[in-house]
Formats: structure tokens, C-alpha cells, sequence
């Protein structure tokens, strides 16, 4: 109590105690913290912005020029490559077929491995057979095109074993014939990806508690209500966590278009990466090129914000 019998008010304990210089100390350290850890990061800032951030802003920079293959860049073109996207019938090709490899490139592999993490948990060599289907995620895509790319050969193993089912001679040209070379190089993919998505998807169903599961268990739900009601639910992080690396990998497809199909314009092997390296690399038009890649950067930006965004209410949600 104070001299005058009232008890003290908050502001005068907080001075007896020293408050002021208390907080002053400890934004002090925050201080100095924030600098310490910052001279840590700063090799690491410099490193990414140097491989990272300083190309990405030379190639916005070149698709506004005019630069071409052994030519230099101080004419500037304004917005004149992007007009050209927009009259150029390739681009259309390689934007629909795009959105045929992302929309593939989340249904396949997403599927089968959800299946696959589903069905192989407990069951006898679970391990060998998980090793088994990782296998071809530690493979090069450039190896993987290359060996299904004979797999696919009017004399390979795909043509032979149907020989063998149907008791005839088949030579089907898989890798020549529009309508067959698009789920060719998509079955490859799902080949080599799924085994990724598989892990995936089992860590996220060894963080899922058993309590809620046992409990709708002794409620008398069957199998199916408690992974459509209680494991499907809290397993959608990580299943949003596998579409936006999905679509990452569906927008920048390239090892396996360019190694199996014809990649070149009017084909339907035609992706935007594809594109991109055709008109760069090949017709030396590197301005343009340039701004192709900045059309699937502001493409995958957008798509992986949006999903992030989805992501953030799912956290929300889940607590």
C-alpha cells in the first residue's frame, strides 16, 4: 500500500519494478538478435540472389528487348514479344497442351499413390515393395525418356507383350501417332513420379492420430466412413502439399517431351517449357523466349499462391 493507505496502481508497480528499462533492454536484444542472425543469412541472401533473383530479373528485363542470337540487347521492344505470344498459333498449342500434362501430372499420380499408400500399409514386404515403386524417382528423366523411349519402339517391350496377349503382330508407332504419344509420355511420367507421392502421402498418414480413428471404429463406422470422414480430412494438407509440387512439375515438364517426343511446333508433345527452349535455344530468338518464360512464371505463381491461400484456411480449419 502507499503512504496514503490506497493500494498502488498497475503503472506504479511497473515503475518500482523497473519496467521502462526492462522493455528498453529487451528490444535492445531483439536488436542485436535480429542482426547476429541476419550476418548468418547474409552469405545465403547473397547466394540465391545472385543465382536466383538477379537472372529471374535479366530475363523480365530481356523480354522487353529485341535480342536475338548473336545480336545485342540496346534495342528495346516494349511489349512487342508479348504481343507476339498472343498472335503466334504455337503458343495457343503449347498452353492447352500444358493444361493437359498439369491436370495429368495431379490426377495420376495422386491417385495411385493415394492408393498405393493406402493399400500397401501393413501388408507382408510392405518396405521392398515401397522401395520397388521409389526406385524410378531416383532416376535421371533424361535416362527415363531415353529407356521407355525404346520401351515404346515398334520393336519394344509395350508392342511385344501385346503381341504376346493378342496372339499377333502389333507395331504401333506410340511415340509417332498424336493420339497415342501424349498418354505414352504421361504414363512414363506417373511411372517415375508416383513413387514420391506414394512417401508423400504415407507421412502424412503416419501423422494422423489413432485416437479419432479407434474411436469411430467402436462407434461402428466401416473402413470406407473412417478414411472418407476422419482420414481423408486430415490428410488434406499433405494432399494440397502434392498438388502444388504437381503442378510445379506440370507446368515445367520438359526432360520427357523433349527426350520422347517430337518437340517441335505443331506437335502435340508442345509445352510451354518446350516452347520456351525451342524458340531460345534452337531459333535463337532468346528475347522471345524470354518471354515465355515469364508467362509461366506469372502462371505458376499465381496457381501455387492460390493453393497456398487454400492451404492456409485448411491449416485454419484443422486446428
Amino acid at each position: 500500500m502507499t503512504s496514503n493507505g490506497q493500494n498502488p496502481s498497475d503503472q506504479e508497480i511497473l515503475d518500482r519494478i523497473g519496467w521502462s528499462q526492462i522493455r528498453a533492454n529487451e528490444r535492445k536484444l531483439q536488436r542485436k538478435n535480429f542482426w547476429v542472425a541476419f550476418a548468418f543469412m547474409l552469405p545465403a541472401i547473397l547466394l540465391v540472389s545472385s543465382l536466383l533473383l538477379a537472372p529471374v530479373a535479366f530475363n523480365v528485363y530481356l523480354s522487353f528487348t529485341k535480342w536475338a542470337k548473336f545480336k545485342g540487347i540496346d534495342q528495346f521492344a516494349g511489349i512487342a514479344n508479348y504481343v507476339r505470344l498472343g498472335t503466334n498459333p504455337f503458343f495457343a498449342d503449347a498452353l492447352y497442351n500444358t493444361s493437359i500434362w498439369v491436370v495429368a501430372s495431379i490426377v495420376f499420380p495422386l491417385a495411385i499413390g493415394l492408393a498405393l499408400a493406402v493399400f500397401l500399409r501393413g501388408v507382408p514386404f510392405e518396405n521392398l515393395f515401397k522401395n520397388i515403386i521409389f526406385i524410378p524417382r531416383i532416376l535421371a528423366p533424361t535416362a527415363v525418356g531415353v529407356l521407355w523411349f525404346y520401351v515404346y519402339a515398334p520393336d519394344g517391350v509395350v508392342n511385344r507383350f501385346l503381341g504376346f496377349v493378342t496372339g499377333g503382330d502389333v507395331d504401333i508407332g506410340w511415340l509417332y501417332q498424336e493420339n497415342t504419344v501424349t498418354p505414352a509420355i504421361i504414363a512414363t511420367f506417373v511411372w517415375q513420379s508416383v513413387g514420391l507421392v506414394m512417401v508423400l502421402i504415407l507421412l502424412g498418414l503416419s501423422a494422423i492420430p489413432r485416437d479419432p480413428i479407434e474411436a469411430a471404429r467402436i462407434d461402428g463406422a466401416s473402413s470406407g466412413q473412417v478414411f472418407r470422414h476422419i482420414v481423408l480430412p486430415l490428410l488434406l494438407p499433405t494432399l494440397l502439399v502434392v498438388t502444388i509440387l504437381s503442378v510445379l512439375a506440370g507446368f515445367t515438364v520438359f526432360d520427357l517431351l523433349w527426350v520422347m517426343g517430337a518437340s517441335y511446333p505443331g506437335q502435340r508433345t508442345l509445352s510451354l517449357a518446350v516452347f520456351m527452349y525451342f524458340e531460345a535455344f534452337q531459333k535463337g530468338s532468346w528475347a522471345f523466349g524470354s518471354a515465355i518464360a515469364v508467362i509461366i512464371g506469372i502462371v505458376v505463381f499465381s496457381v501455387t499462391w492460390i493453393q497456398a491461400v487454400l492451404q492456409h484456411r485448411v491449416d485454419r480449419m484443422m486446428r
